[in-house]
C-alpha cells in the first residue's frame, strides 16, 4: 500500500480535509468518462450537464472538485431544492457563460420536474453517469477508504477482498467500515481473519449492497 498521505495512482486529490489525510477521488473506467467530460464543460450544450449514479459513487466528491478546481459552479442534491431557485442559477450560470454541474438524475426519466421551463433547460442537459465499479477500481477504493480511516491493511488485502467485495460503492465502502470496526473493537491488526469476519457480517461473502457512508 502507498505510503499514508501520498496519492494513490489514478485518484485526484481534493482541497478538503477529513481524519486520515486528504479527500480523494478513484479514478477508473466507472468515471473517467465523467472526469473528462467536465474538464471540457465549455462545450456542454448551454454549459450544463446532469451527473447521476448509483449511491456514495462519487456524485458529490466530483461537483467539489469541479467547482474548487474553477472550472464552473456546482449544484448538489439538486432534487432537493426548491426548483426556482435552480432555474435562477441555471440563468445566472446563462448570464456569466460559466459551465454547471448538477447533481441529480436525468430528466424526465428519474426526475420529474414540474416548473416547465427548467424542465425544458435541464432536458437539453449533457447527462454524464457514473457506472458501476470494476475490480482495479474496487482495489483503488477498498485502499483509499483503508487510508481515510487510517486502517492498515495487512499485505494482500486486496488480492483477497477484490473478487468477494460487493459489487457497488455503498458495499466497498462498508466492507472497509466493517473491517475498521472489528479490527478496532478487538485491537487486533486487519489481517485474514478480520477480512473473512467482515464478508460474513455483510452476508453471502459482501456482494449485496450495503451501508450509506462517505
Amino acid at each position: 500500500m502507498p505510503h499514508p498521505g501520498k496519492p494513490f495512482a489514478g485518484q485526484i486529490p481534493l482541497p478538503l480535509i477529513r481524519p486520515g489525510g486528504a479527500v480523494r477521488i478513484v479514478v477508473g473506467p466507472a468515471n473517467e468518462g465523467v472526469l473528462d467530460a467536465c474538464r471540457h464543460a465549455a462545450s456542454w450544450p448551454f454549459r450544463t450537464a446532469l451527473l447521476w449514479g448509483e449511491p456514495r459513487s462519487g456524485k458529490s466528491l466530483i461537483a467539489r472538485w469541479f467547482a474548487a478546481s474553477g472550472l464552473g459552479d456546482a449544484i448538489d442534491d439538486a432534487q432537493a431544492m426548491e426548483e426556482d431557485a435552480i432555474f435562477h442559477r441555471w440563468n445566472r450560470a446563462q448570464e456569466a457563460q460559466r459551465p454547471l454541474l448538477i447533481i441529480g438524475p436525468p430528466v424526465p426519466d428519474g426526475w420529474q420536474v414540474s416548473l416547465p421551463d427548467l424542465g425544458s433547460r435541464l432536458g437539453a442537459a449533457l447527462n454524464l453517469r457514473i457506472d458501476p465499479p470494476g475490480d482495479t477500481m474496487i482495489e483503488g477504493l477498498i485502499e483509499a477508504h483503508a487510508e481515510a480511516r487510517g486502517l492498515a491493511l495487512a499485505d494482500g488485502a486486496t488480492t483477497y477482498l477484490v473478487p468477494r467485495a460487493p459489487r457497488s460503492f455503498a458495499g466497498i465502502e462498508a466492507l472497509v467500515a466493517e473491517i475498521d470496526r472489528i479490527s478496532l473493537e478487538r485491537k487486533v491488526p486487519a489481517t485474514l481473519a478480520v477480512w473473512r469476519e467482515a464478508l460474513d457480517t455483510l452476508g453471502g461473502g459482501g456482494m449485496g449492497e450495503q451501508g450509506d457512508l462517505l
